[in-house]
């Protein structure tokens, strides 16, 4: 037990430390945990031996949960709208299509038997969310047409599909009696309505003062995940398509404070995705993958260069989409964990294949990931998809569109030149609002005839900035032996930094450069990051 926390230690701990390296290559970050997982595993530099596929398929399965969840809440509906029936044909019609096709190529190439190629082109059937959202936010890649849209969409919900098609097949394959269409009724239907139903409880609830903290509204959202997923599988539903349905609901309705849950939501999918792909690359063993390395690359080559394509023109033909998003959206179909995860149940299931599915499955996420991935930029960069003048951000329901409101006061002491102003006549920016004014005598909602008075405080509302990635600031004690005591700020050598503010005992001074520092005063101090080309 010591030794696998020590395990998981080092990884988080190296995964993060990688993170700023990772921003500045071309190649999906999502591929260096799995090459990382593989490094650690018996044939890397560690050589731990690690073949429990059991407890593999149940960690991953529990990490896909909230990859699903995130998926579903961080899909803006109203973004997707114009899209939202193609997204719906791509994850339904999309998958049960791509996984004839590539089934029918592995009957005639490979020469394997039909139930077995169709258990291989359903299991790799659908894009994997988690790769797409990674390469769509970390390239900062807006698609024109609203192609971004359609591939969030699309690789959000079409995992349940891929997953009922796997449990369908490997019921034919073990020789059991499977009754395909109830099979399929039940899986959707549970699925749909636990979805929706479970979603609009929680939405319910979250609306009531029923919650003591924010800390509790955070963690009563952990639960609703787990029992989204948990009651349809138990009562015979498809949990994957419950737990997307539910985080499309919750993430597409007006929550208070939810940027809280939006960054709690980032950093559980983001540990569920480190953990999956190193896993996965812990589980493999590269010493056996030559020999399935050969049929994954016919596989793969024929999903991406005429599989998917031909599935993805058929469909969105009639809805008259330019060949240029076709080929932006075809080569965005990158396979992921999600499809190793299908191909670990399989495993699990005792069914006996020609070729081993997990390693077979493997290498084609490995290779789609290493090369669609890489180069989708490129490729849509080719096909005149990327607009520059668009943020990707809006695409996911966490983007503030108007940005949040933030407020701050300002007391008009007397001799302050807007005394005796009207507030139309004072030059404030558009972006800022008087909205309230405290006199001895009440609360004054103004209006731009109020004049202002000595003694007045005004409440005043602007756009919050929230964007800190070229900002930092950090805290300086000053203590009787440093430089700048008992010296004005405009005479301490402080090279681009501004004091912001400066604790003084209990209060809480904004400072000009007039401002003397005192010894014991904590000055807070604000720096800019310079970017590096």
């Amino acid at each position: 037990m010591n030794g696998g926390i020590l395990l998981i230690g080092i990884v988080i701990v190296i995964c993060i430390l990688l993170n700023r390296m990772l921003e500045r290559i071309p190649i999906p970050s999502l591929l260096i945990f799995l090459l990382l997982g593989i490094c650690f595993g018996e044939n890397g530099l560690f050589r731990i031996v690690f073949n429990d596929y059991a407890s593999v398929n149940l960690i991953s399965s529990t990490c896909l949960i909230f990859i699903m969840f995130y998926g579903g809440f961080g899909t803006n509906l109203k973004a997707a709208q114009p899209v939202i029936v193609r997204s719906a044909i791509l994850s339904t019609l999309g998958v049960v299509g791509t996984a004839g096709a590539v089934g029918t190529f592995a009957r005639f190439a490979l020469g394997l038997p039909w139930i077995e190629s169709l258990l291989i082109g359903s299991v790799i059937s659908s894009t994997d969310a988690a790769s797409v959202f990674n390469i769509l936010r970390s390239r900062q890649l807006a698609l024109k047409d609203h192609a971004d849209s359609m591939l969030e969409l699309e690789s959000g919900s079409n995992d349940p599909v891929s997953y009922m098609l796997t449990t369908v097949l490997v019921g034919l394959l073990s020789g059991k009696q499977v009754l395909i269409l109830p099979v399929l009724f039940t899986q959707i239907l549970v699925g749909v309505i636990s979805g929706l139903l479970i979603g609009r409880l929680s939405d319910w609830m979250l609306r009531r003062d029923l919650f003591i903290s924010q800390q509790s509204r955070t963690i009563f959202l952990f639960g609703v995940m787990l029992l989204s997923y948990a009651v349809p599988a138990i009562l015979g539903g498809n949990g994957y398509l419950s737990v997307y349905l539910c985080g499309i609901l919750l993430g597409n309705t007006r929550l208070s404070h939810k940027k809280y849950f939006v960054h709690f939501i980032e950093v559980v999918t983001g540990v569920a995705q480190v953990i999956i792909f190193f896993l996965l690359g812990l589980l493999v063993t590269p010493s056996q993958l030559p020999s399935v390395l050969f049929p994954a690359l016919m596989i793969m080559a024929f999903l991406t260069l005429v599989g998917r394509p031909v599935v993805c023109a058929l469909l969105l033909r009639p809805f008259r989409v330019s060949i240029r998003q076709i080929g932006v959206v075809s080569f965005a179909g990158l396979r992921g964990a999600a499809s190793i995860v299908f191909a670990i149940s399989v495993v699990l299931s005792g069914v006996q294949t020609r070729y081993d599915i997990f390693n077979l499955v493997f290498c084609v996420v490995l290779l789609s990931i290493s090369i669609q991935g890489t180069l989708l930029p490129w490729v849509a960069d080719r096909l005149s998809m990327i607009d520059q003048k668009a943020d990707v951000g809006k695409t996911f329901t966490d983007y503030q569109e108007e940005g949040e409101i933030g407020f701050f006061k300002l007391h008009l002491n007397n001799g302050h030149p807007w005394c005796g102003r009207t507030l139309s006549e004072l030059p404030l920016s558009d972006e800022l609002l008087v909205v309230l004014i405290v006199r001895k005598e009440g609360n004054i909602v103004p209006n731009g005839g109020t004049k202002l008075c000595t003694g007045d405080l005004l409440v005043i509302a602007a756009p919050s900035f929230e964007d800190r990635a070229n900002m930092r600031m950090h805290e300086l004690v000053i203590d009787y032996t440093s430089k700048m005591a008992n010296q004005p700020i405009a005479h301490c050598a402080l090279k681009n930094q501004l004091v912001a503010l400066i604790r003084r005992g209990d209060c809480t001074l904004i400072p000009t450069g007039q401002t003397v520092v005192l010894p014991g005063d904590i000055l807070i101090l604000m720096d800019s990051i310079e970017k590096k080309n």
